[in-house]
């Protein structure tokens, strides 16, 4: 195994990708990170498992151990791929966009891979592509208006990453909820509907009955933008006109 610091094994982006072996199926990192990814994607993290993943692949499971050796390193690897696409696009100019586009491929990210989201906050992500994604969010909010020191830059990328892994988090909760009930307004209306006006006209509830009549239903993208820049005013101390 190779090792660093003594005995302390390797990350698994740091070792060497073992020898080729006379198989008839040529296996990679990139390579079970990738089907590990497809399978997520059908059907989430709890289904996925070395098992499913070498029966893709077409090998045994004790194959995919000299790639890696436990399910944090394959999680570790599969995130590590998706920071890959969200890094891959040249910055635009300027720190605002180029935070803009960044947390909207993340958001893009999240919506083609569910289970990206569900990863986002748990763990520090620590691979070279997710590590490169820190450092292009990181160098453009160092160059915002009120950011004056480390300190300031500590609390604006506490503040982004916050609103980022809850909106996130929230809109796919809201997506699997959807999905998995078959609910869409009208059903849920004609299930709730009674209940909730009776309580809204007792008037002890006055603010959430005007969110209920007269909010409009907002379309997720562009609420997620818009809250984005708040943010983002927020975070810069002047706010965009």
């Amino acid at each position: 195994m190779d090792t660093a610091y003594g005995s302390a094994p390797l990350p698994v982006w740091e070792r060497a990708e073992p020898q080729p072996r006379a198989a008839p199926v040529p296996l990679s990192r990139a390579k079970i990170a990738a089907t590990a990814i497809r399978l997520a994607d059908e059907h989430g993290l709890d289904g996925l498992s070395v098992r499913k993943i070498a029966m893709a692949l077409g090998v045994g499971p004790m194959r995919l151990y000299d790639y890696v050796t436990n399910r944090s390193e394959l999680l570790d690897l599969m995130v590590d791929a998706v920071y890959a696409r969200i890094a891959e696009a040249d910055p635009p100019p300027g720190w605002r966009a180029t935070v803009l586009a960044v947390v909207h491929r993340t958001r893009d990210a999240a919506l083609e891979h569910e289970w990206f989201a569900d990863l986002l906050g748990a763990r520090p992500h620590l691979g070279p592509h997710a590590l490169a994604v820190g450092e292009s969010t990181a160098a453009a909010l160092a160059q915002a208006p009120g950011v004056r020191g480390i300190d300031d830059l500590q609390r604006a990328l506490g503040a982004l990453n916050a609103f980022v892994v809850g909106a996130l988090r929230r809109e796919i909760t809201e997506r699997r909820t959807a999905r998995a009930t078959g609910t869409d307004e009208s059903a849920w209306q004609a299930a709730l509907g009674p209940y909730l006006t009776r309580m809204l006209q007792t008037g002890r509830y006055p603010t959430v009955a005007r969110l209920v009549i007269d909010g409009a239903h907002l379309d997720a993208e562009e609420t997620f933008h818009h809250n984005l820049t708040t943010v983002l005013d927020g975070i810069t101390g002047h706010p965009r006109t």
